[in-house]
Order: structure tokens, then C-alpha cells, then sequence
């Protein structure tokens, strides 16, 4: 059996075998590796031109395949059943301080920004000396313009320069956004949601969407779950998907902060979904109990991959960078 000389090692033919076989992984690995790079890049080209359907066929394409998208609705979920609050608490969750979210944060820059208009407004009386008639028309006119906020906006202006004033002043609660959404992309990926695009401030919202209706999150390819709903028959695998996504944002503050504050819109619309589903208390609080289990262990088990989503979610990355980080950061073993 001949031998190959080389830098004064001697390998037999089987080791010279494995050698190449190693070298032909290594090649294979890195094709793939640029073949997954070069599908999230047309990942995003196609949420940009706004195909959903196209966006999740790619998606879906390599979804499990080696060098691929393998963490695709791959989380490994806690078995369904009516779980008890006992359950809950004997995995360290404290049911109330997850599900009532109080927004404190943004509660006290909002009543500090009202003492500061009423100071403000108490000087410029003093300093331009206004009269009583002039001060009550200059109340009018901010009456009227809340009013008008309200009724048109259904209260957006108020709520984009609360929002802006808050991230800019405010580095708890810039970071508690951000962590909130990075919550709900990264369960919506492992349960299997294709998240397609992310807003972290609602200045932001306002300059995509164009629209001050539409308050910062994370948005999804939703097709089968609105085609479900339109029917009227939503099944157990995509409600149990969306009731995660829903909890997700509560519960990754939760985790990190030991109390929820963002994310009550959340939970309102998950109970109006549970309702229009004709859903008994008792089977509505079992849903609830169970997505909260599920995704408060799945957050944890993957609490490195969230922080680094975090992280590229806070510096702007892509959809399919977003997605890219999520996959470098798991051992699939560990999904």
C-alpha cells in the first residue's frame, strides 16, 4: 500500500482518504454556508418587494436541511395540557407580574412631561405677561388639539412624541423595547413564523408605514394564520404558534427585568383572538398558561441567541441578518 510524503510526515493511503474527505466537508460546508448567506439576502429582496409567499418559500426551501435554516420551527415545546399556577411557580414564573403589564417607565416621563408644560406654560405667563382671557384661549387651543389627536389620530401624536422622548432621554426603556421585540422575532422564528420586518420606535413606524396609527413591533408572514381565521377555524398548531409570539415581548421583560411593563396591547388582542374563538374561560386560561411555559423556557434556553438578535435588531440589520445571527448563535442539539 503506497504513502504520501508531506513536511516530513508519512500518511497511508486510508489517512490520505480521510484527509480528502475532510477537505471535500470543509468545501461543502462553506458552500453552504455561502448558499444560506445568499438565500437570506434574497430573503430580504423579496420582503422588500412585499411577496410574502416567496419570502416564506425560501424559507420553508431549506428549513431543516443541513447547513440550512435548521432552528425554522424547530423548538423543542413543552407537552400541551391545563397547566396549574403551582406549575407555573414551580418554574420560577410568577403568573401576575407577567400577565399585567404597567408601563412605569413611560408612565412617569409622561407626568413629567406634563409638570414641565405646566411650569413652562406658568413662565411664560409670568415672563410674557399674559392675560387670564389669553391664557384660557391658549388652553383651548391645546384642548383642541388633543381632541383632534384623539378622534383622528386615535391618540398617535401623543403616543409618537411620548415614544420619542422616551428613547431619547430614557435608556431603560430604549433597552426594554428592543429586548421586548428581539423577544417576539426570535419565538416567532423557532415556532416556525417567518418574522418579515421590525420597528423599534414609533417615529420609525411612522417613517415606513407612513401612518401614525402603527406603534413600533415586529411584524410576520401571517398567510395561514389569516386564511385560518377567515374561514373561522383556526387549528391547535397555529394558535399555539401565535398565542407564543403574542406572550413572547411580556415575557422576555419579564425574564430580564423581573416584571413586564410594555406588551399589554399583546395580551388584549390574544384574549380578543380567544373570545372570537368561542373559547370557555377555563380553556382560554389553560392557552394562556401553556404559552407562557413554553416560551418563558425557550427564552431561556436560548437567552445568548436573543441577546445577540437584541443586538443586531438595535443596530438596524435586515431581516435575514436578524435570522443568520439566530442560526450561528443555537447548537441545534440544544433546540
Amino acid at each position: 500500500m503506497g504513502t504520501l510524503q508531506y513536511v516530513g510526515v508519512t500518511l497511508s493511503c486510508p489517512k490520505r482518504l480521510k484527509l480528502k474527505a475532510f477537505a471535500s466537508r470543509a468545501r461543502c460546508s462553506a458552500e453552504v454556508g455561502v448558499s444560506r448567506r445568499q438565500l437570506l439576502q434574497q430573503l430580504d429582496k423579496e420582503l422588500a418587494n412585499g411577496d410574502d409567499r416567496a419570502a416564506l418559500a425560501l424559507v420553508k426551501d431549506l428549513q431543516g436541511k443541513p447547513g440550512g435554516l435548521r432552528c425554522f420551527g424547530a423548538a423543542r415545546q413543552v407537552p400541551q395540557r391545563l397547566y396549574t399556577l403551582d406549575e407555573l411557580r414551580l418554574n420560577g414564573i410568577e403568573a401576575p407580574s407577567l400577565l399585567s403589564p404597567v408601563d412605569a417607565t413611560l408612565g412617569s416621563i409622561e407626568r413629567n412631561l406634563q409638570i414641565a408644560a405646566i411650569l413652562g406654560g406658568l413662565a411664560a405667563w409670568n415672563a410674557i405677561g399674559l392675560t387670564p382671557q389669553e391664557v384660557f384661549y391658549a388652553a383651548l387651543g391645546l384642548l383642541f388639539l388633543w381632541t383632534l389627536d384623539s378622534v383622528s389620530f386615535y391618540g398617535g401624536l401623543g403616543n409618537l412624541l411620548l415614544d420619542t422622548v422616551g428613547h431619547t432621554f430614557s435608556q431603560k426603556y430604549h433597552n426594554r423595547v428592543i429586548q421586548h421585540e428581539a423577544g417576539h422575532f426570535l419565538i416567532a422564528y423557532l415556532v416556525g413564523i417567518l418574522p418579515k420586518g421590525y420597528t423599534l420606535t414609533s417615529l420609525d413606524a411612522l417613517k415606513k408605514e407612513g401612518s401614525l396609527n402603527v406603534q413600533a413591533g415586529t411584524a410576520f408572514v401571517d398567510l395561514e394564520f389569516v386564511e385560518e381565521v377567515n374561514t373561522g377555524k383556526v387549528s391547535a398548531t397555529t394558535l399555539n404558534r401565535f398565542s407564543c409570539i403574542a406572550l413572547a415581548g411580556v415575557a422576555t421583560e419579564y425574564l430580564i427585568y423581573g416584571i413586564a411593563e410594555g406588551g399589554l396591547d399583546d395580551i388584549r388582542k390574544l384574549d380578543s383572538l380567544l373570545k372570537s374563538l368561542g373559547f370557555t374561560q377555563k380553556k382560554a386560561d389553560s392557552e394562556v398558561r401553556w404559552s407562557v411555559l413554553n416560551t418563558v423556557l425557550l427564552l431561556r434556553r436560548h437567552e445568548g441567541a436573543r441577546a445577540k438578535l437584541a443586538e443586531a435588531m438595535s443596530s438596524g440589520k435586515s431581516v435575514g441578518s436578524c435570522i443568520e445571527v439566530i442560526e450561528n448563535s443555537i447548537d441545534v442539539s440544544d433546540m
